[in-house]
């Protein structure tokens, strides 16, 4: 079973919503909300699989409610506006239903993000992915796809795919989302996805540096045993 939260200002909205879904007996509406405040807390509270998610609310429009999450679940973007289209694609969402939503379109939709989280990890995994909100640009990208988090005071710079944006989040705030058997905290500044990691190379008096796919990060010495008692070094 789908479980999906309905998110949209217009009460009728929310109302059609729950008319068209009513067809499909693989999913159950775990919950709606009016605007993005309504729906963090809901998402923190029900954690459900799919967001219908309105584009423009009042106090906040639907990016802004994803650039909040630690983790981001499945989204279908609904709204009035063609103009948000292209920044939904970049964020790669499932899909944008244009209003009024046409039943075969939130079918097919809907069939895609069944398929998605067919190849999901259970509920206790660590987070699937982030959102991430760079200026005009926005990205879902999965924790795995990630090879290198790099502090900028309060923010945190992501490597994955070519790209390189800032996430509003801290570096201690990303660790503790993290999974300490494939994120190792190599220093202050750093840290590294142990599965992006091509070489490890010795230096004086016992330092080490990792080299990632054409980058270099330096080991901390405080650092060093906890990584060589890693299996894979």
């Amino acid at each position: 079973m789908m479980r999906i939260l309905v998110v949209d200002d217009e009460r009728l909205a929310r109302a059609e919503l729950r008319r068209l879904l009513a067809s499909h007996p693989g999913v159950s509406i775990v919950g709606e909300a009016a605007n993005a405040a309504e729906a963090a807390l809901q998402i923190a509270t029900l954690q459900p699989d799919l967001l219908l998610l309105d584009v423009q609310m009042p106090g906040g429009s639907g990016f802004d409610l994803l650039a909040t999450l630690d983790e981001a679940p499945e989204v279908i973007f609904t709204t009035a506006f063609d103009q948000y289209a292209l920044q939904a694609f970049e964020a790669s969402a499932l899909d944008y239903l244009m209003k009024p939503i046409e039943p075969q379109r939130l079918a097919a939709a809907l069939e895609r993000a069944a398929a998605r989280l067919g190849l999901a990890p259970p509920p206790s995994a660590a987070p699937r992915k982030l959102f991430i909100r760079d200026g005009e640009r926005c990205w879902f990208v999965r924790l795995e796809d990630i090879r290198l988090f790099e502090s900028e005071g309060n923010y945190t710079r992501l490597y994955f795919n070519g790209s390189a944006p800032l996430l509003a989040r801290s570096l201690l705030q990303v660790e503790q989302r993290l999974d300490p058997q494939q994120f190792f905290r190599a220093s202050r500044r750093h840290i590294v996805n142990l599965a992006a990691v091509q070489g490890v190379e010795n230096g004086e008096g016992g330092a080490l540096s990792l080299r990632i796919a054409g980058m270099t990060v330096e080991v901390s010495r405080r650092r060093v045993a906890a990584l060589k008692q890693l299996q894979e070094f």
